[in-house]
């Protein structure tokens, strides 16, 4: 019974602790959010099943990675560059009718996969966009060209 209880208590506290760290639409997480959000998990996981099943250890862990998780971001907002570094910055893909091959390269991409994209927006061709830029998110924005 007392597994039960640690689950709740660490599912609740997971739970408050990421509300408190902060939030983003779903498309909108960065690979540094999902980074914090698996690892504050594992840590919950490992305060629950390993030889040390204390509350104030798994407490104490999840606000330690949580208060971490503030710090990055109070730095990112107030340096840049940094935020560059810890997030990445959006890479052009297509160009007014040019593909960036070391671009496509380094991220493993297609041109199957902007033309994926292309068509989600309902365009049919990419003779019908201006740009494809892979954000810093990983999703592919797609800027039609203007009429």
């Amino acid at each position: 019974m007392g597994a039960v209880f640690r689950a709740v208590f660490g599912y609740c506290f997971l739970v408050f602790m990421m509300r408190i760290a902060g939030r983003r639409p779903g498309k909108q997480i960065t690979p540094f959010e999902f980074v914090m959000i698996f690892f504050m998990g594992g840590i919950t996981l490992t305060s629950m099943v390993a030889d040390d099943q204390s509350f104030v250890n798994a407490a104490s862990q999840i606000l330690a990675v949580a208060l971490a998780h503030y710090g990055i971001t109070v730095a990112k907002l107030r340096w840049p560059a940094f935020g560059r570094l810890v997030d990445g910055t959006p890479l052009v893909l297509y160009d007014h009718g040019h593909w960036r091959a070391e671009a496509m390269e380094s991220f493993r991409l297609t041109p199957d996969d902007v033309l994926a994209m292309v068509r989600d927006q309902g365009l049919e061709r990419l003779d019908e966009i201006d740009y494809a830029i892979l954000e810093r998110n990983g999703e592919i924005s797609i800027q039609p060209q203007k009429s």
